[in-house]
């Protein structure tokens, strides 16, 4: 369905692309794979859709919560329809666990419970490294006013709130994800991108072992079966159906 519409965005992992009506747009899901600011790069067949079905399911699971996001409905397996955001360049990180480059930054235990959980803004510009930020920066390079950022840091607390209940009904631990949000044609803020094993780090909640892309920067060779495995605990039969996947 894309491939005739005009490219919009171009991301190291998902293509935006424009549709007829001027307020929604198609994001695809590309099976790249990068890690260390794209250094590291892979193709891995089907990562792509892996994502858009873990990614389709936390939206709506997030919609019947009562928080807006940019997400409309899966066209295909790879494909969403979305609403067109003004993407905010910030990553909102909710950390509910210390871990990666939280522990070389900082004093904190392995593995140490954060409660309450850990708001972090950093910079999206990889120019600059995606450097992190604190109010007054943001608010001084005109990136988000503080009512913004305040309403930012509510919704963000409210999806970590949603996602960790629900994950961990599926035997998954919601240890850190990494959000970004957009303003709609109203000037409303939104959830945009994706949630998936690309954007969190999700633990088995029995084993603590890795499912998501850590397994592609520690080098393992099974990071494709990961990425299958946690589609498969998230997306159920009744959700395959409707999507005839």
């Amino acid at each position: 369905m894309s491939d005739s519409k005009k490219l919009i965005y171009a991301g190291k992992a998902k293509d935006v692309f424009e549709t007829e009506n001027s307020d929604e747009v198609i994001v695809d899901f590309r099976d790249d794979i990068t890690a260390g600011d794209g250094a590291k790069k892979d193709n891995l067949q089907g990562k792509g859709h892996c994502n858009s079905l873990i990614s389709s399911k936390l939206f709506e699971v997030l919609e019947e919560n009562n928080i807006n996001t940019q997400y409309i409905k899966l066209i295909k397996t790879g494909s969403m329809l979305s609403k067109k955001l003004d993407m905010i360049p910030l990553e909102v990180i909710a950390r509910n666990i210390a871990t990666g480059s939280l522990l070389k930054r900082f004093p904190f235990e392995k593995n140490q419970k954060l409660d309450p959980p850990i708001i972090q803004m950093d910079y999206k510009n990889d120019e600059y490294h995606d450097p992190m930020l604190n109010d007054e920066i943001s608010i001084a390079l005109g990136i988000a006013t503080q009512k913004e950022l305040d309403e930012i840091k509510k919704i963000t607390l409210k999806i970590n709130e949603v996602l960790s209940k629900f994950l961990k009904e599926k035997g998954i631990l919601l240890v850190d994800f990494k959000l970004e949000f957009g303003k709609d044609k109203d000037g409303n803020i939104v959830l945009g991108d994706e949630i998936s094993p690309d954007t969190c780090r999700y633990w088995d909640i029995n084993t603590l072992e890795t499912l998501d892309k850590d397994s592609f920067r520690q080098g393992q060779e099974n990071v494709m079966d990961i990425y299958e495995q946690v589609c498969g605990m998230i997306v159920d039969e009744e959700d395959a159906k409707r999507w005839k996947i």
